[in-house]
C-alpha cells in the first residue's frame, strides 16, 4: 500500500510561484497514476491535475491550465507540482492522491483514488 505525503506550501504574493512534492514510499510507486485536489475554506475538493502511471499523459482543470504543470521523477518516487502566476483563488489545501494503473475519464474524480496523502497548506495574498 503506498504512502503519500506532501511539502512545499507556504505563503506567497499573487503572481509569485510554489513547486509542491507528493512523496510516496510502501508501494510500486511506477504503477500509480497521480492526481493533486485542493479545498479552500467552505468548498468542495476540486481537481487540480493528474499524470498517468505511463508518464505520458496529463490533465488540468481548466483553472489552472496554462499556469500549474504536474510532473513525475519514478526513480525518486516523486510527483511535482508547479504552480506559476498563483491568484488569491488559488489558496486551499492540495493534496496528491494515488490510483492504481488508471488512466480515464475519471481521473478528476475524487473516488478514482484510493490513496491520498494529509495536504500541505497553500496561501496567496494579495
Amino acid at each position: 500500500q503506498v504512502h503519500l505525503e506532501e511539502s512545499g506550501g507556504g505563503l506567497v504574493q499573487a503572481g509569485g510561484s510554489l513547486r509542491l512534492f507528493c512523496a510516496a514510499s510502501g508501494g510500486f510507486f511506477g504503477s500509480y497514476s497521480i492526481g493533486w485536489f485542493r479545498r479552500a475554506p467552505g468548498k468542495e475538493r476540486e481537481f487540480v491535475a493528474a499524470i498517468s502511471y505511463t508518464m505520458e499523459m496529463t490533465t488540468y482543470s481548466d483553472s489552472v491550465k496554462g499556469r500549474f504543470t504536474i510532473s513525475r521523477d519514478d526513480a525518486k518516487d516523486m510527483v511535482y507540482l508547479q504552480m506559476n502566476s498563483l491568484k488569491p483563488e488559488d489558496t486551499a489545501v492540495y493534496s496528491c492522491a494515488a490510483a492504481l494503473r488508471r488512466w480515464d475519464d475519471g481521473m478528476g474524480i475524487v473516488t478514482t483514488y484510493e490513496h491520498w496523502g494529509q495536504g500541505t497548506q497553500v496561501t496567496v495574498s494579495s
